[in-house]
C-alpha cells in the first residue's frame, strides 16, 4: 500500500516485504538502500541480522531529506544451518548445494527489523524453525527451473512452490517470508504508528453493539 502520504519509508525493495506492509494496512513509500552485506569475521547470524536490517534503514535515512520526520523500516533475513549463513544461489549449482543441505533436516531462519524514528532506534529479532523433508535431485533440478530460487534466501520460497518441501515449522510464517509481522507491528505501535487499515463502517457500528 504505498502512498502520497506515507506512515513509514521501507528500506527494501523486496516485493513480499511491500505484500506484507500493505496486509497490515500501513501506508509506505519504498527508498533504496545499498548497504555492504559482507558477514565480518566470527559475526553471529544473529548479530548479522540485525546489524544488516539497522544499517539498511540508516542509510535509506540518510539519504532523505533532512527536514523527513517519518520513520524508516529495514529489515534482513538469513537461512541458516548450524553457523552458516545461507544467502541467494547465484546459479544452478549453489542451488542445488543449498536445496541438498537443507533436505531432511531443519534449519533455522532469523528475521531482524529496524525502525529509525526521530525519538530512536528501535530492532527487533524473529527465529523460526523450518523442517525440509528429503528432497530428490530431480525436484531439485525441477525447483530451478521454475525461476522461483533466484532471488530467495537459503533458495527456497516458503509462499511459492518451496512450500511444497517444508515439512513443519516453528515460528513466524511472515518472518520466513522475509517481514515478522508480530515484531514489526510492535515496533510500529510503540512508535505510534496504527498498524490495523480503518474499519469499516458496518463494522464499527456492530463492534459498538458487542461493546455494549
Amino acid at each position: 500500500m504505498t502512498d502520497a502520504d506515507p506512515q513509514i519509508y521501507l528500506a527494501s525493495g523486496s516485493p513480499r516485504r511491500r505484500e506484507l506492509l500493505t496486509q497490515i494496512g500501513v501506508r509506505f513509500r519504498v527508498v533504496t538502500a545499498d548497504c555492504d552485506e559482507t558477514r565480518h569475521p566470527g559475526e553471529h547470524p544473529e548479530d548479522y541480522v540485525l546489524r544488516l536490517a539497522l544499517e539498511k534503514a540508516q542509510t535509506a535515512r540518510a539519504a532523505l531529506p533532512q527536514h523527513e520526520h517519518r520513520p524508516v523500516l529495514g529489515a534482513d533475513t538469513a537461512v541458516v544451518v548450524g553457523e552458516r549463513i545461507l544467502g541467494k544461489p547465484a546459479d544452478l549449482a549453489e542451488s542445488m548445494a543449498m536445496l541438498g543441505l537443507l533436505s531432511g533436516r531443519c534449519h533455522r531462519v532469523l528475521t531482524a527489523v529496524a525502525l529509525v524514528a526521530t525519538d530512536g532506534v528501535r530492532t527487533d529479532l524473529s527465529e523460526s524453525r523450518v523442517t525440509f523433508r528429503t528432497l530428490t535431485r530431480d525436484e531439485c533440478l525441477h525447483y530451478w527451473d521454475t525461476g522461483e530460487p533466484r532471488d530467495k534466501a537459503g533458495g527456497y520460497g516458503i509462499q511459492g512452490l518451496g512450500a511444497l518441501f517444508i515439512a513443519g515449522l516453528t515460528g513466524s510464517y511472515s518472518g520466513v517470508m522475509g517481514l515478522p509481522l508480530f515484531e514489526t507491528g510492535r515496533l510500529l505501535g510503540q512508535a505510534g504508528i496504527a498498524v490495523l487499515p480503518p474499519t469499516p463502517s458496518g463494522a464499527e457500528s456492530l463492534a459498538s453493539e458487542v461493546r455494549r
